[in-house]
């Protein structure tokens, strides 16, 4: 009988030096990578019409989006005509001008993929659709793009 017996050795403990680096890192990543909500709504979130074929936009950085319902606050009145744009309502005479200021921003190679989207309630007033894609033309911004939910609810 040996005087000196070979112990066994178990599994060696998982070392944990290394996770507050790892979790740091994770922190950090996630903090350059996720982006803010840009505005916030003024008009009622709104309930989007449904359409039987939908494609997404391409380009989500070369969209800007005009907001179309019910405002929030009642001096704006009762009615679903109400445009957003950015962190203000407007007028379809302010679209313009919001347009123009957007294409400020991007590179001149950009401009024709631009995409202009309208987020408009179900109740949205036509008239005012109608008024927006007008100053829209007037500028020369044709890509339209109109928000929907997808489903086939339409009715033959």
């Amino acid at each position: 009988m040996s005087k000196f017996r070979k112990k066994k050795k178990g599994m060696p403990a998982l070392s944990t030096a290394s996770l507050p680096d790892i979790v740091f890192m994770l922190l950090f990543f996630f903090m350059v990578t996720t982006t803010m909500r840009e505005t916030s709504l003024l008009i009622d979130a709104p309930s989007l019409p449904s359409a039987s074929q939908v494609k997404k936009l391409e380009h989500k950085s070369l969209v800007s989006t005009i907001y179309v319902g019910k405002a929030k606050d009642t001096k704006y009145g009762d009615k679903y005509n109400s445009i957003q744009l950015n962190d203000k309502i407007g007028t379809p005479e302010m679209v313009t001008e919001f347009i123009l200021k957007a294409r400020e921003d991007v590179a001149e190679v950009e401009i024709p993929l631009m995409t202009t989207s309208i987020k408009a309630d179900k109740q949205s007033n036509v008239g005012t659709l109608t008024d927006i894609r007008l100053k829209l033309r007037d500028i020369n911004a044709l890509k339209l793009s109109l928000s929907t939910n997808t489903g086939s609810s339409i009715k033959k």
